[in-house]
């Protein structure tokens, strides 16, 4: 099975990505976490997207704040799926990680998720590699009827008083 990529820009982003890992883990799909930076370690954010590439990874999820450009800077150097994760953070709580995730030019896509949407990305992540692996396909589906049994549950709760 392919891997994925978890990237971040830095240690602080650390609480909100572990929630891609901790769905992946879940679904067992095989992951790896880093930190690079796009503006402070641009060297090794180009050496870790050529390694993704000879090897075994299908898709990458980058998280950052701020100018949010590590999701970019990956997408720009590679053909792989890269999912950004606009992280909150500064005066205006992700709003403009937000922007500079998803305003990216024509050709050099990245699928964005919401602010702080890392476990979204873990399951948009499976669901690309789940393309190919019906085995995978079939934990995404499980996972989603558990969900939907687990609102059910809370609405008969509800209505039950």
């Amino acid at each position: 099975m392919k891997r994925v990529a978890v990237m971040m820009g830095s240690e602080s982003d650390l609480p909100v990505m572990r929630k891609a890992k901790d769905v992946l883990d879940g679904l067992g799909v095989p992951c790896t976490m880093t930190i690079a930076s796009a503006h402070r370690t641009p060297d090794r954010v180009i050496e870790l997207v050529a390694s993704y590439e000879a090897d075994d990874v299908g898709v990458i999820i980058a998280g950052a704040g701020a100018a949010a450009h590590l999701a970019g800077a990956v997408a720009g150097r590679t053909v792989l799926p890269v999912i950004g994760v606009p992280l909150a953070s500064g005066a205006l709580q992700g709003l403009d990680a937000l922007l500079a995730t998803v305003q990216m030019p024509s050709g050099v896509p990245v699928a964005t998720v919401a602010v702080d949407g890392a476990a979204n990305a873990g399951v948009l992540a499976a669901q690309i590699l789940a393309v190919h692996d019906t085995t995978l396909a079939e934990r995404l589906r499980k996972r989603r009827a558990e969900s939907a049994q687990t609102v059910l549950d809370k609405a008969r709760e509800l209505e039950d008083g």
